[in-house]
C-alpha cells in the first residue's frame, strides 16, 4: 500500500527532503516579493474595475470621483504598509497579526485575528482564480463555458505546485508576476507618452457606450454612500499586506529587515499600478456596468446579453497598445496568469499561520507538522479544499464572491495596529533611553494612526458591503472561532486529564492480577502464535474465548483442540444472533465488573498482507473489535501479527531462506558434491 501511494506522491510533489535542509528553502528578497506580495500586485487587475463598476450605479458623471477614490487607497496602503514594517520588526516569529493581538489584546482578540485571517485567505483563493479564469475565458471560450471546473483545475495545479515546496513555487512564480509588473508599468508609461507628448488620443473598446445609471442625480448621502461603497471596493487592493508578516520565518537572514524591504517595495508597487490604471481608464473613456447586457447602451439600445464585458485593465491594453499587438496580448496573458499565482499569497500565509494556531491548539496538530517537501502540507490542502468549495458554491463568480472579501483583512489591519499601540506603550513605561524612546513614540504614531484609519475603513465596508455578501464572511469567522475554542478547550481538557500527579494515582499502582484472553476464530497458525506469546507474558490467568456462530465449526475446533492437548482452557459463548463483537465486549466487562483491581489482557491474531485490496479481506473483524475494546476501562488490546505470504516480511524471509548457505559451504562447495568427489577419485 505504501508503495502504491509513494510513487505517485513522489512523481507529484517531488522526492523528499530532509529537515537540516529547511535552510536551503528560505527565501531572498527578489523570490520573496512575488510569493508573498503577489496578491496585493495582481489586486490592481480587478480593483479599478471594482471602483469603476459601483461608481457606474450613478451613471458615467460619477467617474470623475475615481481619482479622488485612488488617493484614499493610496493613503491607506501607505499607512498600512508603514503600520506593518513595525509589525515584522517587532514580532519576526511570523506570528504575525495573530501574535501581536493575542500578545497584547488577549487570547480572545488573538483568535479573532486569525479567524478572520483565515476566512480571508480562503476568499484570496477563491476570488483571484476566478478573477483568473474569467480573464482567460474572454480570450478562451470554453474555459468561460466550463469556469467552475476550470477554477477548481487551477487551485488542484496550485495545490500541487505549493506542495512541492515554497522555494520552488516561488522561482516558478517570479517569471509571471515580474512580466505582469513591467507590463502594466510599460503600458502605463507608454500612455502617458501617448497622451502627453504625441497627443495622441487612445479610445477604449467601451468609449463609444453609454451607461444607463441605476440611480441617476445622486447626492446628499446618498452619493455619500455610494462613494463609500466605491472606497471599499478599491480596498481590495490592500489584501495579502498582511501575508509578508506572517511569513517572516520564510525569509533570508536578517528576516526583519528583508521583510520590511519587501513590504515597501510591494506597497510603492501597488498604488503606482492602481493609480496608472485609473488615470489610463478615465483617459481612455472606458465604462464599466454591473449589469452589462441591460446598463451599456449603443446607438440607444441596450448591447445584449452577447456582449462580453473585457476587465478595466484589458480595455487600457487595447487602448495604449492596439487591439490584437504582441505586447497586448503578453500583457493579456501575464494578467491571467498573476491572477492564479496570486493565490499562492493564501497558500504561503494560510498553512504558517495554521502552523502557528496548531502549535498553540487551537487547531489539530497535524497543521503544525511540515510535509515531505518541508512546506506545511495539511494546511496547504486544507486550504485548497475550502476554496474549491467557496468556488463550487458560488460558481467561480468572482463578482459574487468580492462581496465576501476584505471584511476579515481589515478586522486583522485593526486589531494588530491596536496591539501595536499597547506594545508600544509597554515598552516606553520601562525604557530610559531617549534615542529609543524617540523611535517607540514615532512608530506608536504610525501605529495609532494606522489603527484608526483601518477601524474606519472596517465600519465602511461593513456598512456598505453586509447585505452584498459580507455577512457570509463574519458567518465563516464565527465558525472557525468557535470551532477553534472548542479544540483548544479538547486538548487542555486531554492535557489536564492525562498530566501525571505528584502522588501516586489509579494508574501507576500495579493491578492485582493480569487476566489473558486469546480469541480463537480457527486453530490455524495465527491463532497457534498468539497463544504462544500470551503463555511467554505469564499472566495471572489465561483462557482462549471463541465465539459459537456455526455449530458445526464449534465442534470442529473444540474436537481439534482437544486432540492436540493445548494446555490453555478454551471458553466458548454462544451468539443466537450470529455477532461475534457484543459477545466479546459483554464477557470482558462481566470479568472487570467481577474483579475491577484485574486488568483483561485481549490478544487478536490478525493477518499481515502485501496488497491493497487484501486489506479488505482481512482483519475487518479485529478492527472492529479492537475499536470497541479500546473504550472499555480497564482493558489492554495487543494484536499478534502473522506476515502472509504476499506480505514485505514474508518474502524477505524466503529471499533469505532461498540465499542462505551452510557455514563453510562457499569455500567447501555444497554437501552433495563431497559425498561424490571422493568416489570418483576412487
Amino acid at each position: 500500500m505504501s508503495k502504491l501511494t509513494d510513487l505517485p506522491k513522489r512523481i507529484l510533489i517531488g522526492r523528499a527532503l530532509r529537515s537540516d535542509k529547511l535552510g536551503e528553502t528560505l527565501l531572498p528578497k527578489r523570490i520573496a516579493l512575488p510569493v508573498f506580495a503577489s496578491d496585493p500586485l495582481s489586486s490592481v487587475a480587478y480593483a479599478p474595475g471594482e471602483v469603476l463598476l459601483v461608481l457606474s450605479i450613478a451613471g458615467v458623471s460619477a467617474y470623475h470621483f475615481s481619482p479622488w477614490i485612488a488617493v484614499a487607497v493610496v493613503v491607506l496602503m501607505f499607512t498600512v504598509v508603514a503600520s506593518y514594517r513595525q509589525n515584522v520588526r517587532a514580532y519576526p516569529s511570523g506570528g504575525g497579526d495573530f501574535e501581536v493581538a493575542t500578545t497584547n489584546l488577549g487570547p480572545k482578540s488573538g483568535l479573532t485575528v486569525a479567524s478572520a485571517l483565515l476566512v480571508d485567505y480562503v476568499l484570496t483563493v477563491a476570488v483571484s482564480i476566478s478573477s483568473g479564469v474569467e480573464n482567460l475565458g474572454s480570450a478562451i471560450p470554453f474555459v468561460i463555458e466550463h469556469k467552475t471546473l476550470c477554477a477548481i483545475g487551477a487551485i488542484v495545479l496550485l495545490t500541487l505546485m505549493n506542495l512541492r515546496g515554497v522555494k520552488e513555487s516561488g522561482k516558478l512564480f517570479a517569471i509571471p508576476t515580474y512580466l505582469f509588473v513591467a507590463g502594466v508599468f510599460l503600458m502605463i508609461l507608454w500612455g502617458a507618452f501617448r497622451g502627453v507628448v504625441l497627443g495622441d488620443t487612445m479610445h477604449a473598446p467601451t468609449a463609444d457606450l453609454e451607461i444607463k445609471p441605476e440611480h441617476e442625480g445622486l447626492a446628499g448621502l446618498a452619493l455619500v454612500f455610494l462613494l463609500l461603497r466605491a472606497f471599499s471596493s478599491g480596498c481590495a487592493a490592500l489584501t495579502g499586506v498582511e501575508a509578508i508578516s506572517n511569513g517572516v520565518p520564510a525569509f533570508r537572514k536578517p528576516k526583519s529587515r528583508n521583510a520590511a524591504t519587501t513590504l515597501a517595495m510591494m506597497g510603492l508597487l501597488a498604488v503606482t499600478m492602481f493609480c496608472g490604471i485609473i488615470g489610463l481608464a478615465l483617459a481612455t473613456d472606458v465604462k464599466m456596468a454591473e449589469n452589462p447586457a441591460a446598463d451599456l447602451i449603443r446607438d440607444g439600445v441596450p448591447v445584449g446579453a452577447d456582449f462580453t464585458q473585457d476587465p478595466v485593465i484589458a480595455q487600457v491594453a487595447e487602448a495604449v497598445f492596439g487591439h490584437g499587438s504582441l505586447l497586448f496580448v503578453i500583457l493579456a496573458a501575464a494578467t491571467a496568469l498573476v491572477l492564479f499565482l496570486a493565490a499562492n499569497t493564501a497558500y504561503n500565509g494560510f498553512p504558517l499561520l495554521g502552523s502557528i494556531l496548531a502549535q498553540d491548539r487551537y487547531l489539530p496538530r497535524q497543521l503544525h507538522t511540515r510535509g515531505d517537501r518541508l512546506a506545511f502540507s495539511n494546511g496547504i490542502v486544507l486550504l485548497a479544499g475550502a476554496a474549491i468549495l467557496l468556488v463550487w458554491v458560488y460558481g467561480a463568480d468572482s463578482t459574487k464572491l468580492i462581496q465576501l472579501y476584505i471584511v476579515g483583512v481589515f478586522v486583522s489591519f485593526t486589531l494588530s495596529q491596536t496591539g501595536m499601540v499597547r506594545h508600544w506603550n509597554r515598552l516606553l513605561t520601562d525604557e530610559r533611553d531617549q534615542a529609543n524612546r524617540r523611535h517607540m513614540m514615532r512608530s506608536r504614531a504610525i501605529n495609532a494612526f494606522g489603527a484608526f484609519f483601518c477601524g474606519v475603513v472596517l465600519v465602511i465596508v461593513l456598512a456598505t458591503k453586509f447585505t452584498h455578501g459580507a455577512w457570509v464572511a463574519l458567518l465563516g469567522m464565527v465558525i472557525f472561532y468557535g470551532t477553534m475554542t472548542a479544540i483548544r478547550k479538547h486538548y487542555d481538557r486531554v492535557a489536564a486529564e492525562i498530566a501525571a500527579d505528584e502522588t501516586p494515582a489509579d494508574e501507576s499502582v500495579r493491578p492485582s492480577r493480569v487476566h489473558a484472553i486469546v480469541l480463537v476464530s480457527k486453530l490455524h497458525r495465527p491463532t497457534l502464535r498468539a497463544l504462544a506469546y500470551a503463555q511467554l507474558i505469564r499472566a495471572d490467568r489465561l483462557e482462549a474465548l471463541s465465539i459459537s456462530v456455526d455449530p458445526d465449526e464449534t465442534k470442529a475446533l473444540r474436537e481439534d483442540w482437544e486432540r492436540r492437548a493445548i494446555n490453555v482452557p478454551l471458553k466458548i459463548l454462544d451468539s443466537p444472533y450470529r455477532e461475534v463483537t457484543r459477545p466479546v465486549i459483554e464477557y470482558v466487562k462481566g470479568l472487570r465488573r467481577e474483579s475491577p483491581r484485574d486488568v483483561v489482557s485481549v490478544y487478536i491474531p490478525e493477518y499481515v498482507v502485501g496488497h491493497w485490496y487484501e486489506h479488505l479481506l482481512h482483519n475487518q473483524s479485529a478492527l472492529r473489535l479492537k475499536g470497541r475494546l479500546l473504550f472499555t476501562p480497564g482493558v489492554m488490546v495487543t494484536s499478534v501479527p502473522y506476515q502472509l505470504q504476499s506480505s514485505e516480511a514474508a518474502k524477505r524471509r524466503a529471499r533469505k531462506r532461498a540465499e542462505w548457505n551452510a557455514p563453510g559451504s562457499v569455500r567447501r562447495g555444497p554437501v552433495e558434491r563431497r559425498h561424490k568427489e571422493p568416489n570418483r577419485k576412487r
